[in-house]
């Protein structure tokens, strides 16, 4: 049983693998801090912990996808007195289309939050645990990180930033009691395809796709033994091994083919 007072901070807590993360967390004892843009679906999920479990969960209210939002979440959590133990970035979000038509807001929004607030809260939240010598920090990357991804190209980079981040800051890490995994599920069944405008895409289209809850307990466990990476899934982890073998422009038509548009 982990430390009764061992404290999880899970990001974009509100639905998909997020909120999995958080029940996964929930299940095995850990007090929890929830952050998500959606108060009443936050609120609702807490509920449901602390009725299903009889752990701590506190929530924060936050737009993670804003310039600074990683100072104002630390400056809260230091505030009410909240030491984080496990940091969980999970928080993201895609955008599909081809690179020339889509939404530089949107996408900037993307960045920030995939890549920019994931980092910073990592810097701001990392000394503290090294001070104490003990810390888990799992980052939601994904399948996509091993991959160039045309129709999804800034996505697909910002997984590929958090994958190499993920296994750098592992190794700094080695021996000082603060492990680093990188969680990278293949596409999952949440409300992610829907939010970047691709149920249409062959990658997704019609196919069964692996249920969050499953993702979230190898993410878990991956975590807990320290692993550096986590590949969920039989397939998902031959499709990475197979890439390693074949030309990069292939890959990159592969992976184009996959995510165009099904004919109708």
């Amino acid at each position: 049983m982990p430390d009764p007072m061992s404290t999880v901070l899970v990001t974009g807590a509100s639905g998909g693998i997020g909120a999995a993360l958080a029940r996964e967390y929930a299940r095995h004892r850990h007090a929890l801090v929830l952050v998500a843009r959606s108060r009443g679906t936050l609120e609702s999920i807490a509920e449901e912990l602390r009725a299903a479990h009889s752990v701590d969960v506190r929530t924060f209210v936050l737009d993670l996808a804003t310039p600074g939002a990683a100072d104002r979440l630390v400056a809260e959590l230091d505030a009410v007195g909240i030491q984080v133990d496990v940091l969980v970035n999970n928080a993201g979000f895609a955008l599909y289309g081809a690179f020339a038509e889509t939404d530089w807001a949107k996408e900037s929004e993307m960045l920030q939050l995939n890549v920019v607030t994931l980092t910073a809260l990592t810097k701001r939240l990392l000394p503290g645990m090294l001070a104490r010598r003990r810390g888990r920090i799992l980052n939601l990357a994904s399948t996509a990180g091993f991959l160039p991804g045309p129709l999804m190209a800034v996505y697909y980079a910002t997984k590929a930033y958090v994958l190499s981040f993920s296994e750098a800051l592992a190794e700094e890490l080695r021996g000082s009691g603060v492990t680093v995994t990188a969680l990278c599920p293949g596409p999952t069944r949440t409300g992610f395809q829907a939010r970047a405008g691709m149920e249409a895409s062959r990658l997704v289209s019609g196919k069964r796709l692996p249920d969050a809850a499953e993702v979230a307990r190898e993410g878990y466990e991956g975590a807990e033994r320290g692993a550096t990476v986590v590949i969920p899934g039989l397939q998902n982890r031959l499709q990475v091994g197979l890439i390693r073998f074949l030309p990069r422009s292939m890959v990159s038509r592969i992976v184009h083919k996959a995510q165009e548009r099904v004919q109708e």
